[in-house]
């Protein structure tokens, strides 16, 4: 990663109000890029959001990504160069509630950011966040890997396959030239469950975890033994981060789906991240299995990486360990109201400058 690449680099971020968008607003801000960012008002009280103060070293648009003559507008008026694709409905359960609204974000939003940028001169990289749930679920413990066959037995899983499907789809017909070569680079990146602070979503283990403690409850645990992929937010967005990159030098080699993961050790059972937690936290953080009847979700996810690894250069830098620790750091901030933007750059300074000193070449 090439931090004098991102300055004045103008860069459209849709979902920006979002966890995930927060934190890459607040590393591209950090980067000196001029962001853009496009996206429904924060979705949670309180949220990274407004508690960083983002939207004073951005431009920050309150728009729907289901409106498409909005988001063209937005589009037409900044002339980005970069774009990354982020606004979701990300929840499983959620979906099981609102399909239809599931869908049209998550699939026709995505089409709608598409067709939006298919004619503006300016942009060189676009990159289209999905998930590892796009994979279709074998049930076994074998690590999925981009050539492996999409699907979803869920309406969110489902649908971000379906995003996956339209990026190819425009990627061939609309993003290629006459020797069907991309002109312009379109990636799709996929990434595990991700932690750190500031995520205040419903239905989040960590976030649920952190209220409970907060409120001085028990959490109620719905599926303990399910194993995912887990890392720290920053791990992903460094992946987004080089891909762009890559994509802007070389199109035709790097216009392709990705997957960005912990490696096999962060790879483990929401009751291991529960206890890991409980031990830098602190007793108060009690958890127990919730009895109730819930819908069915995998049981088993994990990434195979090896196509960063091997043509990116990309690699998880923070073990697991070290993710819940920093994640654990910004939550006691916040309960003893410390500087909350303070200590998410101080931690985006620690993993850059750590990256940095690890794609050294040895001597």
């Amino acid at each position: 990663m090439n931090p004098e690449f991102w300055r004045k680099k103008r860069v459209f971020l849709t979902g920006h109000t979002g966890f995930k968008g927060s934190w890459l607003s607040m590393w591209l801000q950090s980067l000196h890029a001029q962001v853009i960012g496009y996206a429904l008002a924060p979705p949670t009280q309180p949220n990274l959001f407004d508690l960083a103060c983002l939207s004073k070293g951005m431009e920050s648009i309150q728009g729907d990504i289901l409106n498409l003559e909005s988001l063209g507008r937005a589009i037409r008026e900044h002339q980005p160069e970069i774009v990354f694709h982020l606004a979701a409905q990300s929840l499983v359960r959620r979906s099981y509630e609102d399909p239809i609204g599931t869908y049209a974000t998550n699939l026709l939003g995505t089409v709608h950011l598409l067709q939006a940028v298919r004619d503006i001169p300016s942009v060189r990289a676009i990159i289209i966040v999905t998930t590892d749930k796009c994979y279709e679920n074998r049930g076994d413990q074998r690590a999925y890997r981009e050539t492996d066959r999409l699907g979803g037995a869920d309406p969110y899983s489902d649908s971000k396959a379906a995003a996956e499907l339209a990026t190819a789809a425009f990627r061939k017909c609309f993003f290629s030239n006459q020797r069907h070569e991309p002109s312009v680079g379109l990636a799709s990146a996929r990434a595990g469950n991700v932690i750190g602070g500031g995520d205040w979503g419903t239905d989040r283990l960590i976030p649920d975890l952190v209220r409970a403690v907060i409120e001085n409850n028990t959490l109620l645990v719905r599926n303990p033994l399910a194993v995912r992929p887990w890392q720290h937010v920053l791990e992903p967005l460094s992946g987004y981060l080089l891909l762009a990159e890559h994509l802007w030098q070389r199109p035709e080699e790097f216009s392709e789906s990705w997957n960005f993961g912990p490696d096999e050790q962060g790879t483990v059972s929401v009751a291991t991240i529960l206890d890991s937690v409980r031990e830098i936290w602190g007793a108060e953080m009690r958890w127990r299995v919730d009895d109730i009847s819930h819908p069915e979700e995998a049981r088993y996810l994990r990434l195979d990486c090896t196509k960063a690894r091997t043509k990116l250069g990309w690699k998880p830098l923070w073990n697991l360990h070290s993710a819940l620790e920093a994640t654990v750091q910004w939550y006691k901030a916040y309960q003893t109201r410390q500087e909350l933007r303070e200590m998410a750059e101080s931690q985006i300074l620690s993993y850059q400058t750590a990256r940095s000193l690890a794609e050294m070449p040895r001597k």
